[in-house]
């Protein structure tokens, strides 16, 4: 965070007050290699790949939460995975932005509004559940949080198929 008065009336860093506050500017890639408990890729896709990924600093970071829209490559995920980095994939990491606009149209719809405590109580309930059941079935089934992200993701699709008639159960 940037110490008060180092930007400009335009939000353009002072580099020279920032430095005299300690900013320092890095590359693009140190964040990756900070010796944090929880690594957060925020910003971007792809952010996180095959050339990267062992940049992270492995005796340090336990929990991976994408906080971005994929911001991890297939090959990056497979190291994290076999580092045994704790997984928090992106669909729901961040997935409280998505929820809240669900909420809005549904408010819309009713020409019904609830209280900010309100949307905040139903929105922690649902990330807290959704958390919960993927935390759950990669405990239980003993695999990787993405793969059980996924298995409930599909077992969702299909039972909503299901439900529409699209398809007839399988017996």
């Amino acid at each position: 965070m940037l110490a008060p008065g180092t930007l400009d009336k335009f939000g353009t860093v002072d580099h020279e007050k920032a430095e005299s506050f300690g900013w320092k500017q890095e590359d693009a890639d140190a964040w990756l290699k900070k010796p944090v408990t929880v690594l957060i890729p925020a910003a971007m896709g792809n952010a996180v790949t095959e050339e990267n990924v062992n940049d992270i600093n492995f005796d340090t970071v336990k929990v991976y939460a994408e906080a971005a829209n994929t911001p991890t490559t297939l090959e990056a995920d497979e190291v994290l995975k076999a580092k045994g980095v704790y997984m928090i994939p992106d669909f729901i990491c961040n997935a409280g932005g998505v929820t809240v606009s669900y909420f809005e149209e549904v408010q819309n719809n009713m020409n019904f509004y609830w209280s900010k405590e309100e949307v905040i109580e139903k929105l922690d309930r649902i990330m807290t559940n959704a958390f919960n059941a993927v935390a759950d079935l990669a405990e239980e089934r003993k695999c990787y949080t993405r793969d059980a992200a996924y298995l409930i993701s599909l077992q969702r699709v299909a039972k909503a198929v299901e439900g529409r008639g699209w398809v007839k159960p399988k017996k």
